[in-house]
């Protein structure tokens, strides 16, 4: 089932074009990595799917992104945020307790009965893979945390107000190998209830972990296939040249 659809999407920032023309579909309980050199678009296409770009003075469109079958410009902006969670490339822990961190997005959309929240709080850490490391200092500031840890931690914030699609935007470019691996881990299991599409630099870690793989450049989207065959037999030369390393 096709969860998101992009159809003939371009987008500009003053007269720098962004993205061209780009038709992509991702289906649901997926995981869609997106790969790229920089100032490829893979950024400014994670950001169209919540409508971050409109953020930007300068920006402009053209084309339309479908969630569900529904244009999402005609969605108000901060429920679609609520059903597309995204995680950025560093971790953004607020200045409160791990707990308050996890409990706050529930908060702000009208939970307030308190064991509902605990409830809420303690599924998103699991499924984060993070509850059995803070269990025991959920009132602990969430800045005594390590990195890899304040990543799923943001993970479990997002998880906690129940998004149906989570955008990962690089978000273990400053991870060690060992907290990658967890991050990877809460991925690969999160799938059979979200969809999930990562835009990475790390072409092993988009060969681990995707489905699917599409490969962007100067703003094109040039393959999209299953992520085995974009690694062993792309189908466009350039594809070919920056899994191999030959740019980028």
């Amino acid at each position: 089932m096709v969860k998101i659809n992009a159809k003939a999407l371009s987008i500009w920032f003053t007269s720098i074009c962004a993205l061209k023309e780009v038709n992509l579909e991702i289906y649901a309980n997926e995981i869609l990595t997106v790969i790229g050199p920089a100032n490829s678009g893979k950024t400014t296409f994670l950001r169209m799917l919540n409508r971050l770009n409109e953020l930007e003075n300068d920006f402009k469109m053209q084309g339309k992104v479908e969630l569900d079958g529904l244009d999402i410009n005609t969605l108000d902006a901060q429920d679609l945020r609520k059903r597309i969670g995204m995680v950025f490339a560093l971790p953004l822990p607020l200045p409160l307790s791990i707990a308050e961190n996890v409990a706050y997005g529930a908060r702000m959309h009208g939970v307030k009965d308190k064991k509902k929240l605990q409830e809420i709080t303690e599924a998103a850490l699991k499924k984060a893979y993070l509850w059995e490391e803070v269990k025991d200092r959920l009132d602990v500031s969430a800045f005594k945390l390590s990195g890899g840890q304040q990543q799923r931690l943001c993970i479990a914030r997002t998880l906690a107000v129940e998004p149906e699609v989570i955008l990962f935007d690089e978000p273990c470019s400053g991870l060690d190998p060992i907290s990658t691996a967890k991050v990877e881990e809460a991925m690969l299991k999160l799938k059979k209830d979200y969809t999930l599409i990562l835009v990475t630099n790390n072409v092993k870690q988009a060969a681990r972990v995707g489905e699917r793989t599409a490969f962007f450049l100067g703003g094109e989207l040039i393959e999209i296939d299953k992520t085995d065959k974009i690694f062993t037999a792309p189908a466009d030369e350039r594809t070919d040249g920056y899994v191999r390393g030959k740019f980028g």
